[in-house]
């Protein structure tokens, strides 16, 4: 069965959320990448805020899966003595559950949500205190409303705050990167999610994302439109060189 809307992909990921931590285990960097991103979040947060210990940096982890880059971004605020109050949000039950059920410090906690629901996550998630973070790992090509996405966000940040975004591009990369992406796919990463869970339709579907996710400049540019300033793009060492980036954009306070 093919995946066409938002829920099919939340259904994806429920099919395979108990061997998921396994998945991902087996792929060589993946924790490396995210704890390298998670830095890149913590090391732009506005320095006001997080040099105020008497409250803590809040934060929102959308995508957050099962809870592998919750666990980076709060790897990285603690090992800069950043005491935090963090909220994981994803759309599939299956990966909430297995991220409420690992031990977590009482400030961190997860909800059932999606990424085109941020201008109301306030209420929606349970947010009562400024944001003044927001990291989302390998979320993006699979929001169908960026623009909404990203306009919401950018409401929920507090000024000065900052977004990370962590994700795979090969479009207007040349088809050099497309084929890389598409061999490792066919040749180690579907094979591999059916020995492991006996499903592929994740990993057919995770394929086809990244072929048909925007370029580099196109998410720039729609990180620019929804009013974010100082968007910077890096990406990783290995084969995933030019195929995995790490967008960091900051929302300019209003005197700006």
């Amino acid at each position: 069965m093919t995946m066409t809307t938002t829920r099919d992909v939340a259904a994806g990921f429920d099919e395979v959320a108990p061997r998921y931590d396994l998945m991902v285990a087996l792929n060589p960097g993946y924790h490396a990448h995210l704890r390298a991103a998670a830095d890149a979040l913590v090391n732009s947060l506005p320095q006001p805020d997080v040099s105020a210990q008497s409250s803590p940096v809040g934060l929102i982890d959308l995508g957050c899966g099962s809870g592998a880059s919750t666990r980076a971004v709060l790897q990285a605020a603690q090992a800069a003595g950043l005491r935090c109050s963090m909220v994981g949000v994803d759309a599939s039950v299956g990966m909430v559950e297995q991220a409420r059920a690992k031990r977590w410090p009482e400030d961190v906690r997860f909800e059932l949500g999606q990424a085109e629901e941020s201008a109301w996550s306030r209420v929606l998630w349970g947010i009562d205190g400024p944001v003044h973070g927001v990291f989302a790992a390998y979320l993006f090509r699979n929001v169908a409303d960026r623009e909404t996405a990203l306009a919401g966000l950018f409401d929920l940040i507090a000024d000065d705050g900052v977004l990370v975004v962590q994700e795979y591009s090969v479009a207007g990369s040349g088809a050099w990167r497309r084929m890389v992406w598409s061999a490792v796919c066919w040749l180690a990463i579907i094979p591999l999610g059916w020995l492991i869970s006996r499903r592929t339709r994740l990993y057919r579907y995770l394929w086809r994302s990244v072929l048909r996710f925007d370029s580099i400049q196109t998410f720039v540019d729609r990180l620019y439109s929804a009013g974010f300033v100082d968007v910077d793009v890096c990406t990783v060492p290995g084969w995933q060189r030019g195929i995995l980036h790490t967008f960091r954009a900051r929302k300019p306070t209003a005197s700006s």
